[in-house]
C-alpha cells in the first residue's frame, strides 16, 4: 500500500511529515510558526501523542503515537454526529487521525492564504506517513528530526521551533516528554544520543 495514505493504525507509531508545495515556504514569521502549532494542539492532540517535532520554513516533522482504538472511539462518540460514524470511511476509528490531521492542515492553509492574499493548496497532498517499527528506529528518528536546522546552518539546540529544548526542560508541554526521555535512558544520554549528527536516509 502507497506510504502515503496508509491508515494511522491505533497504538502505532508513525513519522508525519509534509513540505510546501514545489518547495515553498509555509512559514513566513513567527505567528505562522505559533499558529501552527494551536492548530495543531486543537485538531490533533485528542487522536495522537507527540513524542518530537521540528517546524523548517518550507516543511515539518512530527513522530506521533496514535491513540488506542478506546481513545479515538471516545472521540468520535464525543465529536463525530451518531449518523455519520461507521465501520468504514472517514469517521472509522482507523481512519479518524488521518481527517483530524487533515483538517489542521486545511485550517491553517485557510489562515495563511487569507494573510498572504494567496489561493489554493499550501501543502502537498496527501501528507506523507512512515510507520515506526523498531524502537532503535524510532531513537534515530526523533534525533533525525531535532537535528533538522543543521541543514540551514542553525544550531538545532537553539532552535525554537522543535521539540528538542521542550524536552530538556520542565515547562508545561503537550510533548510526551518523559516517555521520550526514556527511550533514551533518560536526560543525559537524550543530549548525548543528539552529538552524533544521524544519517538522513531513514
Amino acid at each position: 500500500m502507497d506510504c502515503r495514505v496508509q491508515p494511522l493504525e491505533p497504538d502505532c507509531y508513525y513519522h508525519i511529515y509534509n513540505r510546501g508545495i514545489n518547495g515553498t515556504n509555509i512559514f513566513k514569521n513567527d505567528d505562522n510558526y505559533s499558529y501552527f502549532l494551536r492548530q495543531f494542539s486543537k485538531y490533533v492532540i485528542e487522536v495522537a501523542d507527540v513524542f518530537a517535532y521540528c517546524l523548517m520554513p518550507n516543511h515539518f516533522h512530527f513522530l506521533l503515537k496514535i491513540k488506542s482504538e478506546d481513545s479515538l472511539a471516545c472521540f468520535i462518540s464525543k465529536n463525530i454526529k451518531r449518523s455519520s460514524v461507521s465501520k468504514e470511511g472517514l469517521h472509522a476509528p482507523q481512519n479518524i487521525t488521518s481527517k483530524q490531521l487533515s483538517k489542521f492542515i486545511s485550517s491553517y492553509t485557510q489562515a495563511f492564504n487569507k494573510v498572504n492574499n494567496r489561493h489554493g493548496a499550501l501543502l502537498e497532498s496527501p501528507f506523507k506517513r512512515i510507520k515506526i517499527d523498531s524502537e532503535e528506529y524510532l531513537k534515530r528518528l526523533i534525533v533525525y528530526i531535532h537535528q533538522n536546522p543543521i541543514d540551514l546552518d542553525i544550531d538545532f539546540r537553539k532552535f525554537k521551533y522543535s521539540s528538542y529544548q521542550s524536552i530538556l526542560s520542565n515547562g508545561k508541554t503537550n510533548l510526551m516528554r518523559d516517555e521520550a526521555l526514556a527511550y533514551f535512558g533518560g536526560y543525559e544520554n537524550f543530549i548525548f544520543s543528539h552529538n552524533k549528527v544521524v544519517d538522513s536516509n531513514l
